[in-house]
């Protein structure tokens, strides 16, 4: 009776499962392997133009505020999502700031490791030759009289511009190579160009961080003008993200006049507006400096730029009482066609003080003016409207009201158009709605005259603060260099190997019984940019070699009356090569 064992499997040992920290560590290498790509960096150079897009396309809050309001109310429900998603503040969204972040990160991680790998390859030596050269896409053989060494340093003389290596080899008795590269600053260029890229995220970030900008309507023909000491001094201002609005650059501003020029169709052809300014010792001195100012030519004055941004008209109304006493404003109104310039606008006049027995009999009685300016003007029965942009034939079509305008209630009000609860609520009652032009006045029931006096232009100005605008400049400039050079340039590499022929006899084609010639080999190799390498490769070859018809036949090609390798054309200049 025999017993039958069976055999067990040996036991495995279940792999071990890294440690936590070893998990967490892997994660955060590929992660930052993989944000530091080239691929990655292009990827997000591409979402970020993607994200600007739009910041260029929808009207932005911090330019013009109004029309954005206007946007999100004549879009219902969609606007608000709009607004929630940012779309109106795009370049100051967190989306937009994250793959601005992202991207500059990803840059100086690609960047580093390059820079590092440039420096070292610009300290090692080029590659020495490879064993076969025949092998290689373009080579070329010929002979020479000449020691291998002296073949190989004229040639060596004939590469300036090029890094050489000269090495004496073990593998043939007297051989000798040569090892030359050209087109380092190629790579030099390209680094530059994605330094320069960083620099200049960095200066726009700089003058984000730093900058302010504020917007101030100034009216022309003896306005009063502006001084940038405070926020308050502009109808609207954007500090920068670590700027409070305080420490601004003093500048004071007055327009002496504004023209426009316009094209028979209404097509404006450029805005001048003379201005005077002081700044700096100016202040304390009270000197004014002329200037003029167009669009796209700020005035550039103590770090700061003032730009003529717009312009518009300003109307300007005389309120007389009954008492005989008078009140005078002129108030800018908004463009509301920007080819014909017909605006709108609100007026407000307060009566003067000691007129009415009580606070609530006063604010009972101001006036307000409402409605439509038209610098030329053109009638459709009793409808007013503007044929064409310039102030040729002013008029005015205005609702004027009695009541409660709310200038001291404290609550904010629009600048161009009456509170409508106000007007529901009788607390504004319109008393009469009158056509007029310059000099034509209207009288309301209680004897109070109201009069057209006319109009003046105004001037949008914009004081910008950019601390970094001459970095971003020069990071501008530096980037289409170093891109230029990166085009340019192109990389080479080539190799000479000269040794003594292994003849021991007469050599019956040289004529020479008994001398012993040298072979030199040749060959190239284009690290870069394969077209045109055949004629630059064949342009070396005739410097070198010293025959355009040198082949891979040693015996093909004779080189001049000496032998000499180059004799006639190594010492001679090298002609340009790109680098």
């Amino acid at each position: 009776m025999t017993a039958t064992v069976t055999s067990q499997p040996p036991a495995t040992t279940p792999p071990r499962r890294p440690s936590l920290p070893r998990r967490l560590w892997s994660i955060v290498r590929n992660t930052w392997r993989g944000l530091t790509s080239m691929r990655t960096a292009l990827m997000l150079l591409f979402l970020l133009a993607l994200a600007a897009i739009p910041g260029a396309l929808l009207p932005q809050r911090s330019l013009n505020p109004q029309k954005v309001d206007k946007y999100i109310a004549d879009r219902g429900f969609l606007g608000p999502w709009m607004d929630r998603l940012q779309l109106f503040d795009v370049f100051s969204s967190f989306w937009f700031t994250a793959v601005y972040a992202l991207l500059f990160i990803s840059l100086i991680g690609c960047i580093v490791p390059r820079v590092l790998d440039h420096y070292r390859a610009l300290r090692t030596p080029p590659v020495p030759a490879p064993r076969n050269l025949s092998r290689l896409p373009h080579h070329a053989d010929s002979t020479a009289s000449a020691h291998p060494a002296e073949v190989i340093e004229q040639a060596r003389r004939g590469l300036r511009g090029w890094r050489v290596q000269v090495r004496d080899q073990t593998g043939r008795s007297g051989e000798v190579t040569l090892a030359a590269e050209k087109g380092y600053l190629r790579e030099l260029g390209n680094l530059v160009f994605h330094l320069a890229l960083v620099g200049l995220l960095i200066a726009v970030a700089a003058g984000k961080l730093f900058g302010y900008e504020g917007n101030v309507i100034v009216v022309a023909n003896g306005g009063p003008g502006f001084c940038s000491t405070s926020p308050a001094a502009f109808d609207s201002f954007k500090a920068g993200r670590v700027n409070d609005g305080t420490g601004l650059t003093p500048i004071c501003v007055r327009v002496k006049d504004f023209a426009a020029d316009y094209l028979p169709n209404g097509e404006a052809q450029m805005f001048t507006a003379n201005i005077s300014y002081q700044s700096g010792e100016d202040l304390a001195n009270n000197h004014w400096r002329d200037t003029a100012i167009q669009v796209n030519h700020p005035l550039r004055v103590a770090g700061d730029r003032v730009y003529l941004q717009g312009h518009g008209y300003a109307p300007s109304f005389t309120v007389t009482y009954p008492n005989g006493e008078k009140r005078s404003e002129t108030v800018q109104w908004r463009p509301d066609d920007g080819t014909t310039f017909l605006s709108s606008g609100v007026l407000r006049f307060d009566p003067p003080g000691g007129m009415y027995p009580s606070e609530d009999d006063r604010r009972k009685n101001q006036i307000a003016i409402d409605g439509l300016f038209a610098p030329t003007a053109l009638m459709h029965g009793k409808l007013l409207t503007s044929s064409y942009p310039a102030m040729n034939d002013p008029a005015v079509a205005v609702d004027i009201y009695r009541g409660d305008t709310g200038l001291d209630t404290g609550r904010p009000q629009s600048l161009f158009s009456l509170d409508p609860e106000m007007i529901k609520q009788q607390r504004l009652v319109k008393q009469t709605r009158v056509n007029l032009r310059p000099g034509e006045s209207s009288t309301l029931a209680d004897g109070t005259k109201v009069t057209f006096d006319g109009a003046k232009q105004y001037a949008n100005l914009q004081v910008s603060h950019d601390p970094a605008q001459l970095w971003v400049l020069v990071c501008a400039v530096t980037m289409m260099a170093g891109l230029l050079v990166s085009l340019l340039v192109k990389r080479r590499r080539i190799w000479l190997r000269a040794y003594p022929e292994n003849s021991g006899g007469p050599n019956p084609d040289d004529g020479n019984s008994g001398e012993r010639r040298t072979v030199v080999e040749m060959g190239g190799l284009a690290r870069t940019d394969q077209a045109g390498w055949g004629g630059e490769f064949a342009r070396l070859r005739t410097r070198l070699l010293g025959s355009e018809d040198a082949d891979s036949d040693r015996s093909s090609a004779a080189v001049g009356s000496s032998g000499v390798v180059g004799s006639s054309a190594v010492g001679s200049s090298v002609e340009s090569t790109g680098e």
